[in-house]
């Protein structure tokens, strides 16, 4: 399309615009429709395709700025989190790929650099933004670069991770082009500093403002001789008048400079502010005020029902955050059971505290919020915090439970191991998510927990595959146990119908031949698998584990029994449970068949059963590969 034809705001859409650099040729009212008409695209598709709809309506207006005001990828955009990219997506040609957001072979919820070279790093987790655009930025500074910027778009959210400063604390000091642009839909990160404050940011993000800076600048450095140096002079001066009159920022303090509070939802202001950023070029961050859920009233009123939302939501609540009493929830799952469990019994010993990492209702604790708050804590987007802490109040002689997604836990390891294991404090941990979660995809997996665990000395995991074995796992890693403790389940709700007994750390069904072993959700699954090998005439048993780490030693003699073994796991192969089974297996001279079937690759998104297809943890799948197996065939 040329770059010279004329919008008007009748005609303006999508469908027309080269982009993203035709968004340069709009005009404000343009934009505006423009902005309207995404917004609309947002919300028919997120609906029904689930995913994060409130954090993406509220950029609608700063992802468009940003495209007009920088040339994407030569200036390289991070997205911190990744969920609020929608847009960025959106206006970087990828709109028709919408309606197959985070479905098995379509676009990605978060960005994905193999999607497209305008996704310029991985962002599934949060407060990594201002490190890797830092990265960014200097390595173009190094190459001679010094046009183009590296622009980190963090939540207010992700300020709440210890890393956002580690990477401030660096690049402040920087000569590099990078802007951080915190995008504030919340409230503001530091307090109010009085009138002048309000006054100079108002002046210094206005456009007025900077073209009489530059102009004075322009005439000064024209001067002969004492041009350039008078110029520094002036602004050195400017500069310490007005850190004499007002109380810095936090983030003027590490070396930023500091613009803002904008509204996130004029145009025309965030042109003005983004024009004043790029001109300083030394770190700046942009200080963005937005409204969640903006432009759709039900995600306006109530964002954090709207953040994530499953495939065809259509606004039936389904946790009533402000009820007083929890038991309002919609259905039970996993972790809506563990956490009322926990509740239950941290009524009958105060030692038991309740931790999480800024997710309190999806982890289940609400209810331990709602009936023990002086025991519940919240420390934000901060999972190595978390771990520390509860070693701390273990040291004191608590009890912490530190509920968190498997996908989070991997960023506390260092705190698993360094300040948790040697001293051998006594924690419990509640691994939700644990295993494949699907339309997430691979960020978001958790396929990696028991790998990372088995690798700390002292460590004990368990994996229940209901909600009695959960219930009975919990006691027992509280009451019974010592040190790390780790209680592994999925998202979702229980699925194993067959009779078991949760007081027990395996359930042995039959004595065959053949012998399937597994643990967790997939349990119902290989049940599935054992009937319909019986249905074809193949004798074979099942071993279901609960307590998978250590590995129970009489699970070990039931096992030697059989000439054959196939072990089904939903977690990483390397460092999981089917291969520390097989080596104990071997090293006691059993000299039968083995087979694990495990995953062993990241997992892109896609529903659950689509996932597990593709790993080979489908029925069909574990079928053909017991039946191999059985056969005598060598493969695996």
């Amino acid at each position: 399309m040329s770059k010279e034809r004329q919008y008007t705001p009748q005609n303006v859409s999508l469908r027309e615009l080269e982009l993203p650099s035709d968004l340069k040729n709009l005009t404000l009212p343009q934009c505006n429709a423009l902005c309207e008409e995404i917004r609309g695209m947002l919300i028919r598709t997120v609906l029904q395709t689930g995913g994060h709809l409130a954090s993406n309506l509220g950029v609608v207006e700063l992802t468009l700025a940003l495209h007009r005001n920088f040339n994407s990828p030569d200036d390289r955009f991070v997205w911190d989190v990744g969920h609020q990219a929608y847009v960025h997506k959106i206006l970087t040609g990828r709109a028709d790929q919408l309606p197959q957001l985070r479905q098995e072979n379509g676009l990605a919820g978060f960005p994905k650099p193999s999607e497209s070279p305008h996704d310029t790093f991985i962002t599934g987790h949060s407060s990594t933004a201002i490190s890797a655009a830092f990265g960014m930025a200097e390595a173009m500074r190094l190459s001679g670069d010094t046009e183009h910027y590296a622009v980190a778009v963090v939540g207010d959210g992700a300020m709440t991770g210890g890393m956002v400063y580690e990477g401030m604390n660096n690049a402040g000091k920087s000569k590099s082009n990078l802007i951080v642009i915190l995008n504030d839909n919340n409230q503001a990160i530091s307090k109010n500093v009085g009138a002048i404050a309000k006054y100079l940011a108002k002046i210094r993000s206005s456009e007025d403002y900077v073209r009489a800076k530059w102009k004075v600048e322009s005439v000064i450095r024209k001067a002969p001789a004492i041009g350039d140096k008078m110029a520094v002079s002036l602004k050195s001066a400017k500069d310490k008048l007005r850190k004499n009159l007002v109380q810095t920022t936090i983030f003027e303090d590490m070396g930023f400079v500091y613009l803002g509070p904008v509204d996130g939802h004029d145009s025309e202001a965030l042109d003005e502010v983004l024009t004043v950023a790029k001109s300083y070029r030394r770190p700046v961050l942009v200080h963005v005020k937005t409204i969640k859920g903006k432009g759709y009233a039900p995600a306006e009123e109530n964002p954090g029902e709207y953040h994530g939302i499953p495939p065809e939501f259509h606004g039936v609540s389904r946790i009533d955050v402000d009820a007083k009493d929890p038991e309002l929830s919609i259905g039970d799952c996993f972790s809506n059971v563990f956490g009322k469990e926990l509740t239950e019994l941290a009524k009958q010993d105060e030692r038991i505290f309740a931790v999480t990492a800024a997710m309190k209702y999806g982890t289940g604790l609400q209810f331990f919020c709602a009936d023990h708050p002086d025991r519940f804590y919240d420390v934000g987007i901060a999972e190595q915090h978390a771990m520390t802490f509860c070693a701390a109040l273990a040291s004191m002689g608590k009890l912490p439970v530190f509920a968190v997604y498997s996908t989070f836990l991997q960023r506390s390891f260092d705190q698993m191991l360094h300040d948790t294991a040697i001293a051998g404090y006594h924690i419990v941990l509640g691994v939700d998510r644990a295993g494949i979660v699907g339309e997430d995809g691979e960020t978001h997996q958790g396929i990696f927990d028991i790998a990372m665990l088995t690798a700390i000395p002292g460590c004990k995991i368990y994996a229940p595959a209901t909600y009695p074995e959960l219930q009975a796992c919990l006691r027992q890693g509280l009451f019974q146990d010592t040190g790390l403790t780790a209680i592994r389940y999925p998202r979702g709700s229980e699925s194993a119908h067959f009779p078991l007994d949760p007081e027990t750390v395996c359930s042995h069904i039959s004595d065959e031949e053949l012998l399937l072993i597994t643990y967790g959700r997939l349990s119902e699954q290989v049940y599935t698998v054992m009937q319909q090998l019986h249905e074809e005439g193949i004798p074979c048993g099942m071993l279901k584990l609960t307590t998978i780490f250590p590995i129970p030693e009489h699970t070990l003699e039931i096992a030697r029994k059989y000439r054959k073994i196939c072990f089904f796991e939903e977690g990483y192969a390397i460092g999981g449970i089917g291969e520390i089974f097989a080596s104990r297996l071997m090293q006691s001279d059993w000299n039968g068949r083995f087979r694990c079937r495990a995953i062993e690759n990241f997992v892109p998104q896609g529903t659950v059963c689509e996932c597990m297809d593709r790993v080979g943890l489908s029925v069909p799948k574990m079928l053909a590969l017991a039946k191999e197996l059985y056969h005598g065939s060598t493969e695996a």
